[in-house]
């Protein structure tokens, strides 16, 4: 069962997928929580910004670490309408975020779960929870691409 605070959560990462989206960038947002707050959020700009680190997990980890002063993201939860690639779920795991709840899987780089399960790293093993707001997660992203055909 999803729970509604975890929709309500979803819904804002959407928003920020939609600002990327509307920038002709892959829509992909991502936002952090802690204690009920939103503490980042973040889209994709990796054409915009010509850097291949631009992925909206990372700009949103980069944006909480800087708000809480310090690299350990305990206690916060990342709401991301993407599965997490290898680069993200890393950095994820690194900044040892307790939980992350993503929308649509990734069939090509998916790294909790799809293609490749990092959470079987045994350095940190945060929660996951998938499928939340997935239909709509998951439209934005193949109407994105349709429009590149």
């Amino acid at each position: 069962m999803i729970a509604e605070k975890d929709k309500e959560y979803m819904s804002l990462a959407i928003n920020e997928a939609k600002k990327a989206y509307n920038e002709d960038e892959v829509p992909v947002g991502a936002i952090i929580v802690r204690n009920g707050e939103v503490i980042a959020s973040a889209y994709n700009t990796r054409e915009y910004g010509k850097n291949a680190l631009y992925h909206a997990e990372i700009k949103a980890i980069d944006q909480a670490c800087k708000r809480l002063g310090g690299w350990r993201l305990v206690g916060c939860t990342m709401y991301v309408t993407l599965e997490p690639c290898p680069m993200c779920a890393g950095a994820i795991i690194n900044a040892r975020i307790e939980r992350v709840v993503y929308g649509a899987p990734d069939n090509k780089a998916g790294a909790f779960g799809t293609m490749i399960n990092l959470t079987d790293y045994p350095l940190y093993k945060p929660q996951i929870q998938n499928g939340v707001l997935e239909e709509e997660c998951s439209k934005m992203l193949s109407d994105f691409f349709k429009s590149k055909r």
